[in-house]
């Protein structure tokens, strides 16, 4: 893989970096203590209410709580491959295969510019 290629494969994986980072941002803050890791934020509809619309609107976070964990789960794992692929390119192995060290196809990088294994080893 030539210079110019793996400079736009770059490029594409900031783009997609603060793409994800953004989605993020709407539902997670980042968590001080540990790198890399997001919290979910937990939703809160209503303040003030009482009787049966506090018990509703509790309801009601709770449920969107447990909607938004799986999202911001899959959200900081893309980004942690995203990572994972910039940091290659700095060391200079973007595009080889981490398990065969043979080169990863350029149309797989095309659709999975994090990928880390060629398509042999991905299974």
């Amino acid at each position: 893989m030539n210079k110019e290629q793996i400079k736009k494969f770059k490029k594409e994986l900031e783009k997609e970096k603060s793409l994800v980072e953004s989605e993020l941002k709407k539902i997670a803050s980042k968590d001080k203590n540990i790198k890399g890791d997001w919290d979910t934020k937990y939703p809160e509809f209503g303040a003030g209410s009482t009787g049966s619309l506090q018990l509703e609107e509790a309801a009601d976070e709770v449920e969107e709580y447990m909607t938004l964990l799986p999202i911001e789960h899959n959200l900081e794992l893309k980004l942690q491959k995203i990572n994972s692929a910039l940091e290659r390119i700095k060391k200079g192995d973007y595009g080889k295969c981490r398990k065969c060290s043979k080169e990863i196809p350029g149309e797989r990088l095309k659709v999975y510019p994090e990928a880390e294994f060629c398509g042999d080893c991905q299974k």
